[in-house]
């Protein structure tokens, strides 16, 4: 029992590198799409990503959201604060097989769960909710 927690401590990934792992997941798969991508600088608030078509016609936003497991995706104290075009959850990282969800922001707050502990308010997306076949890979 020692071995396998001292092995679970040791193989945990900094959030810090989940988040990089999934950004650039979700980076490579747009450069494959045909997309200009460009992640912003790690202290950009709402937007992770700015993407431009290959003629220079397009520009879309992204926040990325990674997950190391299928877990829920946190959001935040304010839905107010969804400002991306579009919302790119990648989970399950560690298992080398990561899975996309495509989401609009207004779809993010129709689903959005709110919860409240100790008189303070943060609202996140249940697996069930965001891996609907029609997020997958949008």
């Amino acid at each position: 029992m020692l071995n396998f927690l001292i092995h679970k401590i040791m193989t945990k990934k900094p959030a810090q590198v989940v988040g990089n792992s999934g950004l650039f997941n979700a980076c490579y798969k747009l450069s494959m799409l045909g997309w200009n991508v460009m992640p912003t600088s790690s202290n950009a608030r709402g937007i992770d990503v700015i993407c431009l078509s290959m003629d220079g016609t397009r520009t879309v936003s992204l926040q990325a959201k990674s997950l190391s497991k299928k877990n829920p995706v946190p959001i935040g104290v304010d839905l107010k604060n969804i400002i991306a075009d579009y919302w790119i959850i990648v989970n399950d990282l560690d298992s080398g097989n990561p899975q996309s969800y495509i989401m609009l922001p207004k779809e993010i707050k129709a689903l959005a769960h709110r919860g409240e502990k100790e008189g303070r308010v943060s609202y996140w997306l249940q697996p069930k909710q965001y891996t609907e076949q029609s997020y997958h890979n949008r």
